[in-house]
């Protein structure tokens, strides 16, 4: 017997657009969106969503000029930036204009190391085509971040300081993350849901963008790679693996 819904909770663009075209009806509590979910076409403006669907974003602008000037500040030599994404995730795009627009106002140069899923990103990891950057960048998603451990020891096997935007990731062996506590906003979207069960509706209620980030440092790898971490920085981390 098919019991009735009263609110829908995904996780991701891509969950957020398969229950966004199966439903216009049931509300929809959207977390982990990585995208601009106006550039998703999840929601018509974040103030005002215009349909059964709003939520939380995990991004914010000018975030990714904010991990590669923090990544220059342990690593100041680095140029070439190996970016890892998976082209089948939907925020990927944004991803990667974000951190090309980042460095070119930095004047480092980028190459993509591409996996669709975890069998080719272990492939790729065991090949010889990160060789030619000084620094790894992650993009975030499902196939990245369950792959975070590898990665990490994909960028220390060849000594590459790695940053991405989730603490998840730092703790798995990259240098740095900045970005949304994860944690935190899955707390927060059931201050969403409690509003649709009394009453209120999605599109009337904003999309959230985050306001608050944290910077994680792990001086393991920074030891590791050789590499000091300025004594101010570790002062603004919110946390610091040792």
């Amino acid at each position: 017997m098919r019991q009735r819904v009263d609110v829908i909770v995904t996780v991701g663009e891509g969950a957020a657009l398969v229950a966004r075209r199966a439903t216009n009806a049931i509300p929809i509590v959207a977390t982990e969106l990585g995208q601009d979910p106006v550039k998703a076409g999840l929601v018509t403006s974040l103030a005002r969503p215009g349909g059964n669907l709003t939520g939380l974003a995990t991004q914010s602008d000018e975030l990714w000029e904010k991990r590669l000037g923090l990544l220059r500040q342990i690593a100041p030599r680095v140029s070439r930036i190996a970016v890892i994404a998976n082209p089948a995730y939907p925020g990927t795009l944004s991803c990667i204009e974000e951190i090309r627009s980042a460095a070119q106002g930095l004047g480092l140069q980028l190459s993509y190391l591409e996996a669709s899923e975890g069998t080719a990103l272990q492939r790729l990891l065991g090949s010889s085509e990160g060789d030619a950057a000084d620094a790894v960048a992650v993009c975030w998603d499902g196939v990245t971040l369950a792959n975070a451990r590898a990665i990490g020891d994909f960028a220390l096997k060849r000594r590459l300081p790695s940053v991405a935007p989730l603490r998840e990731y730092a703790s798995a062996g990259a240098l740095l993350s900045f970005g949304t506590n994860l944690p935190a906003q899955r707390r927060r979207a059931a201050y969403y849901v409690d509003k649709i069960l009394k009453g209120a509706k999605p599109a009337d209620l904003p999309v959230e963008r985050p306001t608050l980030f944290e910077l994680i440092v792990n001086t393991t790898t920074a030891t590791t790679l050789g590499l000091t971490v300025p004594p101010a920085l570790l002062i603004l981390a919110d946390e610091v693996l040792q």
